[in-house]
């Protein structure tokens, strides 16, 4: 297993979405073909702080359950060892199952963004991760998430 894998500028390489919609600021460690930790960063400047809430700042469910779902895709492009420009082979976010949220999340937090396999189906066109998020070493979040691979640049 590596540690302090890959920075941002690589992630870019695979992941592509851009600010402000980038979750992943770092991948602490890899274990191929099996799990990714990844570390978010939550900043009091984010732009969903604008509106979520702004008396009282609270970083979006959803968007930790997006965090993982990039994670998810993470392990899916090294564990098949698709080399950078991932984006000729996208997957979608099909589905979330058992989502549970257990605590707060906010400015100063640090995520620890941790995806597992689950099943592969059909050559990994179809994937299921399980997943969590930490901060501070206590769960915040649990998820098991489905991706499907995009069959046709049509599509």
């Amino acid at each position: 297993m590596s540690t302090d894998f890959m920075y941002i500028e690589k992630i870019k390489k695979y992941v592509p979405h851009r600010y402000p919609f980038l979750m992943i600021d770092r991948v602490r460690s890899y274990d191929a073909g099996k799990k990714i930790v990844c570390l978010k960063n939550i900043t009091s400047n984010e732009q969903v702080f604008n509106g979520h809430f702004p008396e009282k700042s609270v970083f979006p469910g959803v968007m930790i359950v997006e965090a993982l779902a990039q994670a998810s895709g993470l392990l899916i492009y090294l564990s098949l060892g698709v080399h950078e420009d991932a984006e000729k082979s996208l997957y979608y976010f099909a589905g979330i199952d058992d989502a549970r949220f257990k605590k707060m999340v906010v400015p100063g937090d640090q995520l620890i963004l941790t995806a597992e396999f689950l099943q592969k189906k059909n050559q990994h066109r179809v994937v299921k991760t399980k997943c969590s998020a930490h901060v501070d070493g206590e769960l915040v979040c649990s998820v098991e998430i489905l991706l499907i691979k995009k069959e046709d640049e049509n599509e």
